[in-house]
């Protein structure tokens, strides 16, 4: 894994314009049928600390209802109203403005009088959805998958450990074992989370899963100077440790959308099923660079050799430091 010290330089200038990347959460609008053509509504904006963004949902036209002053609770404003909309919601378009101006998604759960569900992801580039008649159970589960991929794919925090952790280990074997022990123990208190049987406060856990990574970058220069440690040795306790940690980071992504409970085991499945496969396209895009580097004998500067670890720890350092200051209230 020597050979990726450009791969380090890259995820350093990405990670430093995504500091605030799993500060800010997903926004969830649930439309819940309570007769014909009315409807209630609940709008749950992302905040960063104080300040909600500036995201509004709006009805289609012809609808009347507006929201109320709305309110701060678990890191989100929540707004809630009643709307009228003659005609129905069927073959009409809903959207949100201003998300194509932010770097989150909100996801959109419909609900109907009969029980069925339409549950929509929506994007930066894809701000508006229309009704459907009869969504099928697949779309809904494509959706929480998606949303899965999305969020590992973003979670440069949680890709930089799984890189450290690459960097330490030499053995394939020893990969398979590590990997498969942080996937198993981040899916564990994920389940743990969303069911409701256990919780993280969010600004130290954030602080706490930088310090993961910060830990990492001693061990990976450790590990090429030919030195040994617990971590060394037995690498995969320690992601299996540390995993505990991110599946609690995990679980606040999918805990901030306000999952209605009948539909927290569907969602809590395919939304972790999202996550290991976005997981797993990472280490194979990094597996497959070391290999083509390592069949095109490329030779790296030893500067370049050692530039990994360091980066690791580097952004692992400006992390903790940052999130630490953000939970005192120092930093906003």
């Amino acid at each position: 894994m020597r050979r990726l010290g450009w791969l380090c330089a890259l995820l350093l200038s990405w990670a430093a314009t995504s500091v605030h990347a799993h500060e800010v959460r997903p926004g969830y609008l649930q439309v819940q049928e309570i007769g014909p053509d009315r409807y209630d509504v609940t709008w749950k904006v992302p905040a960063n600390g104080e300040y909600r963004l500036s995201l509004y949902a709006r009805l289609p036209d012809g609808c009347t209802g507006a929201p109320n002053q709305g309110s701060f609770a678990g890191g989100a404003f929540i707004e809630r109203w009643q709307a009228a909309c003659p005609g129905g919601l069927v073959g009409k378009s809903i959207r949100i403005d201003g998300l194509s101006a932010t770097r989150t998604d909100v996801l959109v759960r419909l609900e109907r009088l009969d029980g069925t569900t339409q549950t929509v992801r929506l994007t930066p580039e894809n701000t508006s959805f229309v009704v459907t008649a009869s969504p099928g159970r697949l779309e809904v589960a494509k959706t929480y998958f998606v949303t899965g991929v999305h969020h590992i794919l973003l979670g440069v925090d949680h890709l930089l450990f799984v890189l450290g952790l690459m960097l330490i280990v030499a053995d394939r074997w020893m990969l398979v074992k590590t990997i498969t022990s942080f996937t198993v123990a981040h899916s564990i208190t994920l389940a743990i989370a969303t069911l409701g049987y256990a919780s993280a406060p969010l600004p130290p856990l954030n602080a706490a899963i930088a310090l993961s990574i910060l830990f990492l970058g001693p061990e990976i220069v450790r590990a090429w100077r030919g030195q040994t440690s617990f971590t060394i040795r037995h690498p995969w306790v320690v992601a299996f440790v540390f995993g505990l940690l991110h599946g609690f980071g995990f679980a606040s992504g999918l805990n901030a959308m306000g999952l209605p409970q009948r539909e927290v085991p569907m969602a809590l499945l395919f939304f972790n099923v999202g996550v290991e496969a976005g997981q797993l396209a990472f280490v194979l895009v990094v597996i497959l660079l070391e290999r083509a580097f390592r069949v095109l004998q490329v030779h790296w500067p030893r500067w370049a050799q050692l530039l990994p670890g360091y980066v690791v720890g580097s952004l692992g350092a400006f992390w903790t430091l940052h999130r630490t200051l953000m939970m005192l209230g120092v930093i906003r």
